[in-house]
This record gives C-alpha cells, structure tokens and sequence, in this order.
C-alpha cells in the first residue's frame, strides 16, 4: 500500500480508537477532590465571565476557558448546570487532539513510527484515564507536544507559521500549568545535547545554536505573550493576573522540595510504568513502551540512522523526554498524572523502536514473530487502558487512583436528596456539614443545595438543620449540641442516614443524621 493511502486511513482509524476509549461513561467515575475544585473555578468564570489567577493554587486558565465551549454547547450558564460530561469532555477532547496531532510527526520520524507512536498514545493506560480527568494534565502534554513538534519542524524547515505556532504552544503551556518550565527547559537543554552529539559525531554543518531568524524568534516570543497575557488577564480583564502567573513560581518552587504526603522517592513514576499489582487485582505495567523507547533512541545517536527519520531531530526528542523524565524523578513533591508529560516522549521514541524492531528481523518468519508480539502487547495496553477507565476507575488497585473519592460520595448524595424531596424546602433544605478535613467533592456534590452552611467546628448559637453531616473528630460536640443544650421539650431525635460506615475517600469518614420526622416521612415515601 502506498504511504498516502496508508496514512488516509491509518490516522482516522487511530484517532476513532482514541475517542472510543476517552468519550464514553464520563461521568460513571466519582469526581476527585481537584476535579471539583476545578468545576468551581470554571462555574466562577462561566457565571462572572472573568477568571482570578490564583498564584498560591488551582493552577493556570487555560482548563477554565475551554470549558466555556461545551458548556455553551450544552447550554449550561450556571454552576448547577455543569456535569462530568461537560467538564471532563475538555480533556478528552484535547486527548484525541493530541492523538491526532501525530500524523504532523512523519515528516521527522516516518510514517510507520508516527503511526504506532500515534496507537500507543491512544491506549496507554495512563494517557488514556487522565483524558477522561478535569484537570490540567493531558492539556499541558497536548501544547508541550505541539511546541516540541513546531519546533522540529521549524528546524527541518524556517518559517514564521512554525515559529508563531510554536510560541502560541508555550504560551498556552504556560497558562495552563506552572511545570511547563520544566519542559521548557528540557527541550532547551535537549537541544543543547544534540548539539553536542552532533559535534562529537563530526557534522560540522551543524548549527551551534537554534537557527531562529530575528523576525521569526519575535513572532514566536510575540505570540507567546499575547496568549498567555490574554488568558491571565481574563481578557485585560485582570492585568493582575499577569504579575501572579510570575510571583506563582515561589510558591511552587517551595511546594516542590517541602515534605508532605505527596513525597515519593526518585523511582515512584517508573514504579507505576514498569510492574503494579496489588491485592489481588490484574498486573498494571507499560513496559512495553519503555523498552520500545530504550530501542528506539540510539536510532537518533547512529550514524547509519533510519530511513525516514529525522536523525537530529530523533535526538532531540530523546534528549527532552529523558531529560524530562530526570526533572521530574528529582522533584521529591510527585502526583501520578505528573508522568504524563515524559511517558508521551517516551512514545515518540518507542514508535522509532517498533519499527527499528521490525526491521531488524532478518527473515519473514522473525517478523511476523514481532509484529505478533507488538500486536499482543499493544492489546494488553488496550485491554489496561479499559479496565483502568471503566472497571478500575476508583479502585485503589489501579495504580493511577490517587487519594481517590470513594464510590459512597453516590450513596452520600442520593440519601441527602430523598431526604430533600421529602422537606417542605426542597433544594432549599438546610443542611450543616462541620468538618476540619477537606471535603471536596463535597460541595460539587451538593451543589444544588442552596442553604449549606459549611463549618470547622461546631457553632452552639447557630441553629440546628434538619440534616448534618461531619466528620467523626465533630460528633461529641454536634451530640451535645443537639441534646445537651437544648430544654427537653425542644429536643428532637436525630436518625443515621446510612446503613452502614461510609467514607469520602480514603480514612475520611463521613456520619449523617437527620430529624426523625424527615427520616420517618422519607421511609413512608419509600424513596
């Protein structure tokens, strides 16, 4: 088959694969407490139109404006309007995206590499079940991905169109997470190993630095600022934001060498890539594309090189995605999404080496022995990919659930809303939740309530709401507020509304009571 023809339908068949794993059941999984901390920024700036960098949390303003898009789409204009599918179709969507955006790769590895870097991003596991997560991550993989690609393609060929492309790319990297510096500053050093390699190897033609033209270095710096400007000024909005984007990096430098429970030794990230199982669940591992990468980088250090790969530009890649990956393995502060950015450049090398591989078989036989290998083991990745979005979604046992929201938050939420169906208010029932813990989801999950009082401790003036919610360190004190400070004739017995212990996420628990009359009318309703 000829190139042209495999690549018409190769592609579209790759990125129909990658939608099929992302789009479907996105709100089957309970939401993560960052998931929901994010759809409250994203309500605030759909409902006041403007976005306030915050330079202590909650990251960058890119997630929050896409949003606006399948919000408009939906018809969604207020927070109780937006749900999962609505919030978690944006990274998905940039998902896809990023799947899709390796057809632009052939040009500097060849089509076979780009087309099997392409089918590994589509069911890597992890790559696959933080597509379908609110949070930042697969956006800020999608623009490192496209400012790496514009600029090897400017490498290969000068223009300005690459170079405004690649300076859009950073500044949406840098509007969408403050590690983007660390990719930044991995593809520069990367180059600066390239130019090394290329040095030792003796190609005096070789540039000594990037050969950026005056104008064309403008453009991409001009760019750059012009869209990163906009998103955190809220559109001038907010000039503020601009000098926070900058005073952010303090707080994040101090965040990043602080002890905390999110300090994991150097070797955490590739602990998840190479072997998890645990308690009996199936075997968790992406091997596979770590032993393609190892193959596949000394194709950008021979002499010989590939056809149809770019040699220089397959070092560079390399460089950056181990140089990434360095980076982030020294950092002591480590959250699982974090891989994603160094595992999507370790797949641009292991496409090189599938296809190395499969070169490298002398006889028909040896090769179709690979490709059935790389089938098969493309297929575990698949079949990973599945479970860990579907079956696994909140399982502890899924090496990519982190402190995850425990599937109770379901039963939480449909025992408080029969108990609101049944109160004369309705969705304006009262509700007090007194807790030192953080609650989110909570607040997502409640957020159709219009009277919930949250609260640290318990107030003994405040009055009592027909249904509270807290967290065991409250009970002695809310026990003595309702029947303790209370004359006996205006007590009123308070029922548990769950059945059984019940846990927000992990060692979080969370004990609901209501008026007995409530609970009573809720039993006779037989909701």
């Amino acid at each position: 088959m000829k190139p042209g023809r495999l690549r018409s339908w190769v592609f579209p068949a790759i990125v129909v694969l990658a939608a099929a794993v992302r789009f479907p059941g996105l709100d089957v999984r309970p939401m993560h407490a960052d998931e929901a901390v994010q759809a409250a920024k994203a309500a605030r700036l759909l409902e006041q139109g403007r976005y306030e960098y915050d330079p202590e949390e909650f990251h960058g303003p890119a997630l929050n404006y896409l949003t606006l898009l399948p919000a408009a789409l939906r018809g969604a204009a207020r927070y109780q309007d937006l749900d999962e599918v609505i919030l978690r179709s944006v990274p998905a969507a940039i998902g896809v995206l990023l799947v899709a955006g390796h057809i632009l790769l052939v040009p500097v590895i060849g089509l076979p590499a780009a087309a099997v870097a392409a089918l590994l991003a589509a069911v890597s596991p992890a790559m696959v079940y933080y597509s379908r997560y609110y949070i930042h991550e697969t956006l800020l993989v999608a623009f490192s991905f496209g400012a790496l690609l514009s600029v090897c393609r400017y490498l290969q060929k000068p223009g300005v169109l690459w170079a405004a492309s690649a300076g859009a790319c950073f500044g949406l990297m840098h509007a969408t997470k403050e590690t983007w510096v660390i990719a930044l500053a991995s593809m520069a050093a990367g180059w600066g190993l390239t130019l090394t390699v290329e040095r030792l190897r003796g190609a005096s033609r070789t540039p000594t630095t990037l050969p950026w033209h005056g104008r064309h270095l403008l453009a991409a710096i001009l760019v750059a600022v012009v869209v990163s400007g906009l998103l955190f000024s809220s559109f001038l909005s907010h000039p503020r934001g601009v000098v926070d984007s900058v005073a952010a990096y303090r707080t994040y430098i101090e965040r990043a060498g602080s002890a905390s429970w999110h300090t994991h030794p150097w070797h955490y990230y590739f602990g998840l890539l190479l072997w998890v199982r645990s308690d009996g669940g199936p075997v968790w591992t992406e091997g596979l594309i770590l032993a393609l990468a190892l193959i596949g980088l000394p194709a950008g250090l021979a002499r010989g090189g590939m056809p149809g790969v770019d040699r220089r530009l397959l070092c560079f890649v390399g460089a950056y995605a181990w140089l990434m990956a360095a980076g982030y393995s020294l950092i002591p502060y480590k959250t699982p999404w974090c891989l994603l950015g160094f595992l999507h450049g370790f797949i641009l090398l292991a496409g090189v080496g599938a296809v190395r591989l499969v070169r490298a078989s002398r006889n028909a036989l040896a090769r179709t022995a690979v490709v059935g290998l790389l089938v098969a083991a493309v297929a575990h990745l698949g079949w990973q990919a599945w479970a860990g979005s579907f079956r696994y979604e909140a399982d502890p046992r899924n090496p990519y659930v982190y402190a995850h929201t425990s599937r109770d938050v379901f039963d939480i939420t449909r025992r408080v809303e029969a108990l609101a169906l049944a109160h004369p208010q309705r969705l304006a029932m009262p509700i007090e939740v007194v807790s030192r813990e953080n609650l989110w989801p909570l607040p997502w999950y409640l957020r159709r309530f219009s009277a919930v009082r949250w609260e640290t401790g318990v107030s003994e003036e405040a009055g009592i709401a027909p249904v509270v919610l807290w967290t065991p360190e409250a009970e002695r004190a809310a026990i003595r507020k309702l029947y303790e400070l209370r004359p006996p004739g205006e007590r009123e017995l308070y029922v548990n509304i769950f059945d059984r212990p019940v846990e927000l996420r992990p060692q979080v628990e969370l004990r609901g009571y209501a008026a007995k009359s409530l609970s009573d009318e809720v039993r006779q309703s037989g909701r």
